[in-house]
């Protein structure tokens, strides 16, 4: 949620930086919404003041006069129902938009509406050049026994798999190798709830924009988490934290779902866009100053994971108008895969600045006054795509697939061969 602040005194920033995202905004209505409230709720504390005034002086009246200052009290007290029921409604409409709009996109994000439209930062690693046609991890899942997405989908339809023998084993080292990692640099590992309140939904911002794509148990008014980052930035709401003890940085493993809502038709085969998936994600909390240096070793730590993965990549600074709602700035590390003979996604990290923290009511402690602390995520591996860039980009010519050398140590062989 954007400051009101910003809207009383510098409307146009928020008109540009959501015309960067191509959005037009209202912004003129909604900063007039916004200063009639506050002076009909401003009428209504001063007319409380003067009824609390009256009050007063009631008891020492009598006769016609003390008839005339009750019957003057019981019309403040009308007149200061009607101004709050005004204020209310008003209250209502306004923050119905106010709660829709994204947070306000920093100046170093890359401009533009789309995808394409992203700034690629750099490239990293050898594409592969293969002495034979290469397979689509489709084809390999299915060849090497490892990934069954035809019994999945008649179990529970379709963007559906089952991991199977070393894919499901393979799973396992993926996530126990990215935790040491992560431990290593100073997160606390997390295991977080896959149920979560509609409170930590709207708190991170994914409503009420991305309602569309949440599952929902109606009978116990919960969601099924999309991502982990969900339950990481709600665990510290209404929190004033120890300003010493920041950052806080977390990484959390659970599994995530999605409805892929408005994606018919489009990676229909294999894993890369699923409605169930496993990821360790990368949760911090920050003094404000400190979260642009944060946001780039986040990304230090996706990069030095994916580079020992020995997975080609690159680094997308991702444009203004494909950022999700709650992100300021945001980059992607796109993996190659030779299939599409393309980079796609497989990991983001984005700084969110305090809009989630405002929704979430999460400060810190300052001898001036509390202030808002900023947060920000990225994801540290998206299981099934790793897997899918795993396979594509080590496979050998006889139809095995080599596994790197980081992960050896937390698995019992070093390549997947067809049974």
């Amino acid at each position: 949620m954007l400051d009101l602040a910003i809207l009383r005194s510098s409307p146009e920033t928020i008109r540009h930086s959501m015309a960067r995202r191509g959005l037009e905004v209202p912004v003129e209505d909604l900063a007039e919404t916004e200063a009639g409230i506050r002076q009909l709720r401003h009428e209504a504390d001063n007319m409380r003041a003067a009824q609390r005034s009256l009050g007063k002086e009631i008891a020492g009246l009598g006769g016609e006069e003390r008839r005339q200052a009750i019957e003057s009290a019981a019309s403040l007290a009308g007149r200061i129902k009607e101004l709050n029921t005004r204020a209310g409604d008003l209250s209502e409409r306004f923050y119905r938009k106010w709660h829709t709009l994204p947070n306000l996109v920093d100046p170093s994000a890359a401009d533009g509406l789309t995808e394409d439209d992203s700034q690629e930062v750099r490239r990293v690693g050898e594409i592969p050049r293969f002495s034979f046609d290469p397979a689509d991890h489709a084809t390999l899942g299915e060849r090497l026994d490892i990934i069954d997405t035809k019994r999945a989908a008649k179990m529970a339809g379709s963007r559906f798999g089952y991991l199977k023998g070393k894919g499901a084993l393979l799973e396992f080292a993926l996530i126990n190798w990215s935790m040491d990692h992560l431990v290593t640099a100073g997160l606390v590992p997390m295991i977080t709830p896959v149920l979560v309140r509609e409170m930590a939904l709207f708190g991170t911002g994914f409503f009420p924009g991305d309602r569309q794509q949440v599952y929902e148990i109606p009978a116990d008014d919960l969601f099924l988490a999309a991502t982990s980052e969900i339950s990481l930035a709600a665990y510290h709401a209404d929190e004033i934290l120890d300003p010493a003890q920041l950052p806080i940085r977390y990484a959390g493993f659970s599994s995530c779902f999605r409805r892929e809502a408005g994606t018919h038709g489009k990676d229909t085969g294999g894993i890369f866009r699923v409605h169930q998936f496993d990821k360790v994600e990368m949760f911090s909390f920050t003094r404000p100053e400190d979260s642009n240096d944060e946001h780039e070793r986040i990304l230090e730590l996706e990069e030095k994971l994916v580079g020992e993965l020995e997975i080609p990549y690159r680094v997308v600074n991702v444009a203004a108008g494909d950022l999700g709602a709650s992100a300021a700035k945001k980059y992607d590390i796109e993996a190659w895969f030779p299939s599409w003979n393309t980079y796609r996604e497989i990991t983001s990290c984005s700084n969110t600045t305090d809009y989630q923290a405002r929704r979430l009511k999460i400060r810190m402690r300052e001898p001036g006054g509390n202030r808002l602390v900023h947060t920000l995520n990225g994801t540290a591996v998206a299981v099934g795509r790793v897997i899918i860039a795993l396979l594509e980009n080590h496979q050998q010519s006889d139809g095995s697939v080599l596994m790197p050398e980081a992960l050896r140590p937390y698995l019992s062989f070093d390549r997947i061969d067809p049974p």
